[in-house]
């Protein structure tokens, strides 16, 4: 999820390490923090596979200030990430809401589509946080008031999900 956060912001415009936390916290911060722990081997491991080039500049005010573009390679190893995710990719939320947020990067419309599907069907499958041995339950059938509310949210939010889905697969085909 990192390492395609960081490719999807550099396709947009060459970044500083700076900037590039501060945007990828602001995708996915809430959820799960990145650290510069975490980061700069990420960036390093992206630049030793040729994927991304690092260049040094003056800083505004101090120290030089090293800014990242993508290479030619990154561009594509992007582009490939986008159009064959992981099927963890598809399912855990988080994961998705990264794919989702650089998904207009692959530039055709019969891909994204195809991915949308993927999640499509993923969602179309009953599912539920708890479980009547291997019976999914539903939100209505809970006496505990904080269960029915996560499967009353969770429900909310996957018709929501539904619906852009559909609508923006039809968007895609038309």
């Amino acid at each position: 999820m990192l390492e395609l956060a960081i490719l999807g912001f550099l396709y947009d415009a060459p970044l500083h390490g700076y900037e590039l936390r501060k945007r990828i916290a602001a995708l996915t911060g809430h959820v799960k923090p990145i650290a510069e722990s975490t980061l700069y081997p990420a960036i390093k491991r992206l630049e030793k596979a040729g994927l991304l080039e690092r260049a040094t500049e003056p800083g505004s005010v101090a120290a030089p200030r090293h800014v990242l573009t993508l290479t030619q390679d990154g561009r594509h190893d992007l582009r490939r990430r986008l159009a064959e995710p992981v099927q963890r990719d598809i399912t855990d939320e988080n994961r998705w809401f990264t794919l989702l947020a650089f998904l207009r990067h692959l530039d055709d419309a019969a891909a994204q589509a195809a991915v949308l599907r993927r999640r499509l069907a993923f969602l179309e499958e009953p599912a539920s946080f708890f479980y009547e041995g291997d019976r999914p339950l539903r939100a209505e059938e809970l006496d505990d008031p904080f269960r029915r509310g996560i499967l009353t949210i969770a429900r909310a939010t996957s018709q929501a999900e539904l619906t852009w889905l559909r609508d923006t697969l039809a968007s895609l085909d038309g």
